[in-house]
């Protein structure tokens, strides 16, 4: 089996300068768990449901709630998501993509054209 039998469409990305609250809501709102983060077309990063949790205030922070609020507005996708991203093309066999997952511990690997072009995840 291929790659590309195995493809979500149509993919949901992220830009680099998307604030973190806007990328949590859209995460949870699509119930998905990775956001692949593009500029332009070019793949540069991406960033896990883990990163945004990472990035939260923590419950019992001394942080009034509008002040937790303002904080993470200002901190953008960019500020916290993975720039190391592992890729597979869409003529890579599944057993391949499976393979190197199991690898490198972790839980998608997007697709992606020779030049570094998005496709899907």
């Amino acid at each position: 089996m291929m790659v590309r039998e195995l493809m979500s469409r149509p993919p949901v990305t992220a830009a680099p300068a998307l604030p973190l609250p806007d990328a949590a809501h859209l995460m949870k709102s699509r119930g998905i768990r990775r956001l692949p983060v593009l500029d332009g077309e070019t793949l540069v990063g991406i960033v896990t449901d883990r990163d945004l949790r990472e990035a939260m205030p923590s419950k019992v922070s001394t942080l009034s709630p509008w002040e937790a609020t303002t904080r993470l507005a200002a901190i953008s996708v960019e500020d916290v998501m993975r720039r190391s991203v592992l890729t597979t093309s869409e003529d890579s066999d599944a057993r391949d993509a499976a393979y190197t997952m199991l690898q490198h511990k972790v839980g998608a690997l997007p697709v992606v054209d020779p030049p570094g072009n998005w496709w899907a995840c």
